[in-house]
């Protein structure tokens, strides 16, 4: 059984069928979905889904792209819904240089980002990080906030900042890239990490691994990253899934 630690089904992309796509997950092995939000609509919804789905569990936070769009209590609204019994971490936090890339959106980015980390600490909540092209500064601010423990997901990052997130404590969760042909970082990370620092996500519905890409992803496509991982590490793709799943519940404080 598998572990999703990181879907979006309230995506709008699942509009038209995402209770059909729910309720078939356990026949495609998936035994747990972690829902984080990026907004606090989106976090709203995620908790809403989890609330009428056993086996998800939502993240709350704001995504670095939109730090434009939150007003002045959003934050407060985040750590209301961060009460929520079935809400785990919060997240999806961090930056995102790849869309903003003028110094003033930047810095707006990196105080709402360490903000967001202090949330963390406060609630004894774990952190969903999202680094893309700010792997520097997404480290940094993760080692200014010491009490925290977090996750890099979708990591992209090298084999040296893998080492020092590891030190820290924190986790690695893998997506569909490591299936893709150019994946060459993350396999050299993922042959050097730890198996009970792995964790596995779909980061649906974006991220479809080969040989499914130009479909929309969903967290049945788990058992392709497993694979993955398990060719790496020589072991099989279900010690993989059972190793995987067992940290996630660990890392989010999930017993069942």
């Amino acid at each position: 059984m598998y572990f999703d630690t990181h879907a979006h089904y309230d995506s709008s992309h699942f509009d038209a069928d995402r209770d059909e796509v729910l309720s078939g997950l356990k026949e495609k092995g998936v035994e747990l979905v972690v829902n984080p939000g990026c907004d606090l609509a989106s976090s709203r919804f995620a908790v809403e889904l989890a609330e009428r789905w056993p086996f998800v569990y939502a993240a709350v936070g704001i995504h670095p792209e939109m730090v434009e769009d939150i007003g002045p209590s959003d934050l407060d609204a985040i750590r209301a819904l961060a009460r929520h019994p079935r809400v785990k971490a919060i997240g999806e936090i961090g930056l995102d240089y790849y869309w903003i890339k003028e110094a003033e959106g930047r810095e707006k980015e990196k105080a709402l980002y360490h903000a967001q980390l202090e949330l963390a600490e406060e609630l004894d909540l774990p952190a969903i990080v999202h680094d893309r092209d700010a792997h520097q500064d997404c480290l940094d601010i993760a080692r200014a906030h010491p009490n925290v423990r977090g996750v890099f997901h979708c990591y992209s990052g090298s084999v040296e900042q893998a080492k020092i997130l590891v030190n820290m404590g924190w986790m690695l969760s893998f997506t569909g890239n490591i299936t893709f042909k150019n994946a060459r970082r993350a396999l050299e990370v993922l042959e050097w990490l730890p198996l009970e620092r792995i964790m596995l996500e779909t980061d649906s519905p974006y991220m479809t691994p080969e040989p499914f890409r130009g479909k929309r992803c969903d967290s049945g496509y788990l058992y392709r990253m497993a694979e993955t991982v398990a060719r790496i590490k020589g072991i099989t793709p279900e010690e993989v899934a059972r190793a995987t799943t067992e940290n996630g519940k660990r890392f989010f404080g999930i017993v069942s």
